[in-house]
């Protein structure tokens, strides 16, 4: 296990890093997910699984060589122009540092989302820092939000009581446009 970061002073940020992650850092998705308190938290095994199979399409975020946040993402099989993001996280010692909009953008760099023309992600209607964090992201791409119906309650099993995940569809995607995220300028999540 890592040793922990030092006590930062009042005030002070360190600098985060992205990068893909790898199948090391399956378990660290989990428990980021899992402390997240916000996620739907699945099994240690999927985690190790979207490191391993969808790394090169994803963004793990790390500060001091901690991580502090990822996206899980990948380019549907029939949908070969959209960028689908899964889940988007960031650890309480980063948030509000514009850190998963940073990660959002750092999605668009990645050769595996040469040809996205769309972002494509679901979110349930009460879920308003992920509405927020993805509207933003639109307004930086020079795109529109259209919103439909995703997976409604009914979908899912009756044991649960889950929310519907609206469908939110962000395009066309302008890229090249709006402030450098990738360098920590005009960071705000929303």
């Amino acid at each position: 296990m890592k040793a922990s970061a030092p006590n930062r002073l009042p005030g002070t940020i360190f600098p985060v890093e992205l990068r893909t992650p790898t199948l090391s850092d399956g378990a660290a998705l989990w428990r980021l997910a899992r402390d997240s308190k916000v996620l739907d938290l699945n099994s240690p095994y999927s985690y190790l699984l979207l490191a391993d199979h969808h790394g090169h399409t994803s963004v793990i975020a790390e500060q001091q060589g901690e991580p502090v946040g990822f996206v899980t993402a990948w380019t549907p099989p029939r949908k070969p122009d959209v960028l689908f993001v899964w889940q988007v996280t960031t650890s309480e010692a980063v948030r509000g540092q514009g850190v998963a909009g940073r990660m959002l953008d750092f999605l668009l760099t990645l050769p595996a989302h040469a040809a996205a023309r769309y972002l494509e992600t679901t979110v349930t209607p009460s879920n308003g820092p992920s509405r927020a964090l993805f509207h933003a992201f639109a307004r930086r791409h020079g795109a529109t939000v259209v919103e439909s119906d995703g997976y409604t309650s009914d979908h899912f099993p009756p044991e649960g009581t889950h929310e519907a995940e609206r469908l939110l569809r962000i395009g066309p995607l302008q890229r090249g446009t709006g402030p450098n995220l990738l360098n920590g300028e005009n960071s705000d999540d929303g």
